[in-house]
């Protein structure tokens, strides 16, 4: 049967509203079982999966776009185990605010509601289809999923995981639906669909982000890229330095919280560059530096060139940094401020006052001080998982998990008050 998208957001609509009624531990229950389903499915996933990463290696696609899009049982059971954290998180939907009385009388409350439907359109990540439907789920709303058709195969395998689930708890299975057409047309209706879907969430590329964001007649979250930084401040302590870039940059580069750009006091340059180079050398990072720091690398015999104007606003997602000396930490927050895409930036500083002076002046979506970039993700921070990070400031910054998939009602309590 065609699949048909309007009528796939009609049906979505009305599961939100039996979705939106569920209990907390109903909706607990649910989520266990699908966990349990996920890890009992898990051959059946890694079977589809691999049909997808045959196709990807057979169209050449980027080595950095076929880690996400790779599944084995250790990932499978990382999902699995968000899913799980999800479930066990304090309830979101229904929780009203500290009551406040008015001079008029009346009691003046907030409570938290599901947005509806959301649509979730992503690309390579079949994880995201889990993420977002438990996380959809667990605020309440019904989720459309639109995944790329490089992962077609990995998100019909994990939506029946999720539907055999649904049906046993009487849940309709529009309350997810994985759209399993990747026509680029269908996509471009679902932008138009705003009597029906509520929000809209692009996960992958550039590109992708901004294709959407100029046809949507629906909200957008945006997360553009991750050009994340480490700032390298005359305070740090060596050690932790070296350690927080080389995680950063080198434990997994196609994911949006590695480091793209180190940023060196001019103070710590001559004793840190040789060591830098030195662990860079290790790992085969390719470098682009400005020129104080170049013959460091050059020297260090890695792959080093000249850094552009490009390269202070590039995100790599691959074994490549820009480096630059800066004369001091005001020149360091200016040119994160510059080229910063609000994603996260770290100071490592073992100086109070100057771990505060960068806290106060950045302000993108994560600040960290003297730990690693890869700790900006929704799990690490406590939301079990996110449905995205948001680059945007309006409604939701940073990881968004189950509470910023809701929003607020006033609720007005009187005793036959009147207005006069």
């Amino acid at each position: 049967m065609e699949f048909c998208i309007r009528s796939a957001a009609k049906a979505a609509r009305q599961a939100a509203i039996s979705v939106a009624q569920l209990d907390a531990q109903q909706k607990t229950d649910v989520l266990n079982d699908v966990a349990e389903e996920l890890l009992a499915q898990t051959q059946v996933i890694i079977a589809a999966n691999q049909l997808d990463l045959a196709q990807a290696q057979a169209n050449n696609m980027d080595m950095a776009m076929q880690d996400r899009l790779a599944l084995d049982a250790q990932r499978i059971a990382q999902i699995a185990q968000a899913v799980m954290d999800i479930a066990a998180q304090p309830e979101v939907v229904g929780h009203l605010s500290e009551p406040e009385m008015m001079p008029s009388g009346i009691q003046v409350q907030k409570m938290q509601i599901p947005l509806g439907v959301i649509g979730m359109i992503y690309e390579s990540r079949p994880n995201v289809t889990i993420d977002a439907a438990a996380l959809c789920f667990k605020a309440g709303n019904a989720v459309i999923l639109r995944g790329g058709k490089e992962a077609i195969h990995s998100n019909l395998a994990l939506a029946q995981c999720l539907h055999s689930v649904f049906a046993k708890h009487g849940i309709a299975e529009a309350a997810v639906t994985v759209i399993p057409d990747p026509d680029r047309e269908i996509l471009n209706t679902l932008l138009t669909l705003a009597d029906d879907v509520d929000l809209i969430i692009p996960r992958g590329g550039e590109g992708l982000i901004r294709f959407v964001t100029a046809h949507s007649q629906i909200p957008v979250i945006q997360h553009f890229k991750g050009v994340c930084h480490c700032y390298i401040d005359e305070f740090a302590d060596t050690e932790k330095a070296l350690n927080i870039l080389e995680n950063g940059k080198t434990q997994r580069t196609s994911v949006c919280n590695s480091l793209e750009t180190v940023l060196i006091h001019s103070a710590q340059a001559t004793h840190l560059l040789p060591l830098i180079a030195a662990m860079f050398a290790q790992h085969k990072v390719k470098v682009h530096a400005c020129p104080v720091s170049l013959p460091y690398f050059v020297e260090a015999g890695l792959d080093a060139t000249l850094a552009t104007e490009a390269d202070w606003a590039a995100e790599y997602l691959a074994m490549e940094i820009a480096v630059r000396v800066v004369a001091d930490f005001a020149e360091g927050v200016a040119h994160i401020q510059r080229y910063n895409s609000g994603h996260t930036e770290v100071i490592v500083s073992e100086e109070p006052l100057r771990q505060q002076a960068f806290l106060r002046q950045i302000h993108s979506a994560v600040v960290m001080v003297n730990a690693s970039s890869r700790f900006s993700d929704g799990g690490e921070l406590g939301l079990g998982a996110e449905i995205g990070i948001s680059t945007s400031k309006l409604h939701a910054y940073g990881p968004m998990g189950a509470a910023s998939l809701t929003t607020q009602k006033f609720v007005v309590s009187g005793d036959g008050h009147i207005r006069v």
